[in-house]
């Protein structure tokens, strides 16, 4: 036994050092097209369509589809349906992918806006009646947190359901 360890001990002593260095090199320079520093999101000033592609679309997929695999609700389609029950509309502001986002207020009202369109990711699921969500009313609701999710989710899809609003967002309930 005593052998083994001499033996490891002496092949752990010859291996060449790590590969990638634990500590970066403090005179590398940036590579070729990336000397500028990068602007935070919120100040980018990208489209909406490209800020749900940045903040929205690692979950709910490009198209607003979600996936069932990883517990990602679909919005297209459905996620108008939120706007239509108590609660639901602070919900989509809170919900911790928006509230959470790099996005500022503006961009985050632009964003839930984008989503609300007829002929955007709400489709046929929205209210008769829309308002826009505003800056003032984004900021303020942003501010707090949502402390259970998927129970405050479940409870707005059983207000849904007590209004007759087929249920179809890709989650089995």
């Amino acid at each position: 036994m005593r052998a083994l360890f001499i033996a490891a001990l002496a092949c752990a002593m010859a291996a060449p050092p790590a590969f990638a260095r634990a500590i970066p090199d403090p005179h590398q320079r940036a590579a070729p097209g990336n000397e500028a520093e990068q602007k935070p999101i919120s100040q980018a000033g990208y489209s909406t369509p490209v800020n749900y592609q940045l903040q929205c679309a690692g979950c709910h997929l490009g198209d607003g589809t979600g996936s069932k695999a990883n517990d990602t609700p679909r919005m297209k389609g459905f996620v108008g349906n939120f706007l239509k029950v108590e609660g639901g509309r602070e919900f989509l502001v809170r919900v911790p992918g928006m509230s959470q986002s790099a996005l500022n207020d503006a961009q985050l009202a632009d964003l839930l806006n984008w989503l609300m369109r007829e002929d955007g990711m709400a489709g046929k699921s929205m209210p008769a009646r829309y308002e826009p969500y505003s800056t003032e009313e984004v900021s303020r609701l942003r501010k707090v947190s949502m402390l259970n999710l998927p129970g405050t989710r479940a409870e707005l899809i059983e207000r849904m359901r007590q209004q007759g609003i087929p249920i179809e967002d890709g989650m089995d309930y």
